[in-house]
């Protein structure tokens, strides 16, 4: 395993800064998607996410049947080959574990058959859509998650077109008990300026419940620090975030 008692690491973000405790959106389990590859990339991501002031970890591997079926089983065993790398570094952070579910048939399979699904907190289930087109799946998912008493959340809505387009559909998405989630470099411009400008608005409205970093990637971490920055990072964390209470 990677050693890191000769590693200098960047400094995180000024203390001024307010921090958010616990990150509930990131691919930072190796191996098994699209994020970190091996543990020691995990273990340089944890740590660059430990000097941002995170005290947990809660990593979403995705699950898409096209890609990624991943399972409570797959996701567990490299939770624990995570958990016991960040102990042998003897670092003070608590890595966990849910799912990030792609909205496709696959997903409303599993909740019309009540199969047992990752969730964080208080059952909050953490789904993501299509980027372009909004799902024609979408209602039926919400009303499925909602009656097996799980509370959907909505990952990264502002890089969504059919949203991006259609601000009242995200006043709906609210108003039928979806939760939203940014994805923290969105603030940063890093994945577009509608997407940022989206993101914006929501936390103008008070719409935003959670935070994530998504992180996949080290490279990720240096638009988490230029979002750290931004007043609308500011007001989103001074507001009522359920990330610090995870």
């Amino acid at each position: 395993m990677l050693s890191f008692f000769n590693i200098s690491f960047r400094k995180g973000s000024p203390v001024e800064a307010p921090v958010i405790l616990t990150d509930m959106h990131s691919h930072i389990l190796p191996g098994i998607d699209d994020g970190a590859a091996t543990l020691d990339e995990s273990l340089l991501i944890i740590k660059r996410l430990m000097d941002q002031g995170y005290k947990k970890l809660i990593a979403t591997p995705h699950v898409m049947s096209d890609f990624y079926r991943n399972t409570p089983t797959s996701i567990q065993a490299a939770l624990k080959k995570v958990q016991q790398g960040v102990s042998e570094q003897g670092w003070d952070i608590d890595i966990a574990a849910a799912a990030e579910y792609y909205l496709d048939e696959y997903l409303i399979d599993m909740l019309r058959k009540d199969q047992p699904l990752l969730t964080f907190g208080n059952r909050y289930l953490l789904f993501e859509t299509p980027f372009i087109n909004e799902p024609a799946l979408l209602a039926e998912a919400v009303f499925l998650m909602q009656s097996l008493n799980y509370k959907p959340v909505l990952a990264h809505p502002e890089r969504y077109l059919y949203l991006q387009h259609n601000f009242s559909k995200c006043i709906d998405l609210v108003n039928n008990g979806v939760l939203l989630q940014i994805n923290l470099n969105s603030l940063s411009g890093a994945y577009s300026l509608p997407a940022q400008l989206l993101a914006e608005k929501l936390i103008d409205n008070s719409m935003v419940s959670f935070a994530g970093t998504d992180c996949h990637a080290l490279n990720n971490i240096k638009f988490l620090e230029t979002s750290r920055t931004k007043k609308s990072y500011t007001k989103l964390v001074e507001g009522n975030l359920l990330n610090q209470i995870l």
